[in-house]
């Protein structure tokens, strides 16, 4: 028996590991795999054996770069329809607000979502799920709240599940029942959070919940009525994370640093009050420059904040039908440094080290002995190239625990 299962030489690889400089890069490396897991991560020379006696299966990267895979944290991947008409009203100067008091936006997705089959919300989801796993994505976030009553909240978080079974990903769940007011709640936002609150105990036990998400705006919910749904998450020991502070400034953040969540995103309307307690409680701050790209907005997120409070900053596609159809992490990595002024660097760490972090995974996002090898292997002359092109294939291979992906 050989001690690993894979080994890949002639390798460069950008470790994003802390006790290393920048993005964490050893020259002339190899990487190693044994049970899913990284055995070996570091330069060539220090390989204690012949190369053909240490693993069944020894390849050449030669010489492209090697990363942790990529994780998209933030998407509302399934849903039915499309919004695009929507998208030619803004362009043309009507307001995502009133379009959603209209009765669009969201709800609209609502209406289309629970009159579509499960099967026909797989189908639909699927090409979008593969974009992303076609992008170097292994690991990935779905939220509910297309549904927004309990048998089609159901449905959408079964799809979610099938999803990762159908393509070897890690998908994880996430309740987002307070996404919108349904039409048959109208002007009962507090009997519709009971309500929302007694499905996600139904769904907890049906084990399609990972953790529980809210929309604290004007548009959505109010902090009180988000704070009703963390404690009902709080009840049955889910994490929360939340839509904080995207059009304005309701305390988001900070509500749901106080529940100690696992990330605040948006966070264009953010004030420093919100920022410090993100820090305190290690919040992570999760960018989504595909809605603020959509949306044409002007107001920036604070990120000279974020970084001085130390609060770790994800990037994610936000992929949905109205205001992010953003089917490439990578092109939300560029977004990301061009509209928000963030590193290369940044955005790499931001789609993976920390975007594991907002999932609350300790296993991946670091090319590192022991962690989970989900790793992508990248025709670039540099990782800076990952937020540089605008489109383009440089994904050379992927590797989801330790398998190629075909």
């Amino acid at each position: 028996m050989k001690p690993w299962d894979r080994l890949i030489t002639d390798a460069r690889l950008a470790t994003l590991r802390a006790d290393l400089e920048g993005y964490g890069a050893i020259e002339d490396a190899a990487i190693a795999f044994k049970d899913g897991r990284i055995a070996f991560a570091g330069a060539q020379s220090d390989l204690p054996a012949a190369l053909d006696a240490l693993a069944e299966h020894v390849q050449s990267a030669n010489g492209h770069w090697l990363t942790p895979a990529l994780i998209d944290c933030h998407t509302h991947l399934v849903f039915a329809g499309s919004r695009a008409p929507e998208f030619e009203r803004r362009l043309q100067g009507v307001s995502y607000e009133q379009i959603a008091r209209e009765g669009g936006g969201i709800l609209a997705t609502v209406a289309a979502t629970r009159a579509s089959s499960e099967e026909a919300l797989l189908a639909a989801a699927l090409p979008r799920a593969r974009a992303l796993r076609a992008d170097g994505v292994a690991t990935l976030e779905i939220k509910s709240g297309y549904g927004l009553d309990c048998d089609s909240e159901r449905k959408m978080l079964r799809v979610a599940r099938r999803i990762g079974d159908e393509l070897g990903m890690t998908v994880r769940t996430t309740y987002l029942g307070a996404h919108a007011l349904p039409r048959e709640y109208a002007g009962q936002a507090d009997d519709y959070i009971a309500a929302a609150c007694g499905w996600l105990s139904a769904l907890h036990a049906e084990g399609l919940v990972d953790a529980v998400d809210a929309f604290c705006e004007g548009i959505g919910f109010s902090p009180v009525q988000t704070r009703r749904m963390f404690e009902a998450a709080r009840e049955l020991g889910l994490p929360v994370k939340l839509h904080a502070d995207q059009l304005s400034d309701l305390g988001g953040a900070a509500l749901c640093a106080q529940f100690d969540g696992l990330s605040a995103d948006h966070l264009e309307y953010v004030e420093e009050n919100g920022v410090r307690a993100m820090a305190e409680h290690g919040t992570v701050a999760v960018l989504l420059p595909g809605a603020f790209h959509v949306l044409r907005e002007t107001r920036l997120p604070p990120i000279a904040l974020l970084r001085q409070h130390g609060v770790a900053m994800a990037v994610s596609t936000d992929l949905n039908p109205g205001t992010s159809p953003l089917q490439s992490l990578r092109l939300a990595m560029s977004l990301a440094c061009t509209h928000f002024r963030i590193t290369p660097e940044e955005a790499l760490r931001g789609a993976t080290t920390h975007a594991a972090k907002a999932l609350g995974l300790a296993d991946r996002g670091v090319l590192a002995v022991g962690l989970r090898a989900d790793v992508a292997e990248w025709n670039i002359a540099h990782p800076a190239e990952l937020s540089y092109w605008l489109g383009g294939d440089p994904l050379r291979r992927l590797f989801i625990a330790g398998h190629a992906v075909d």
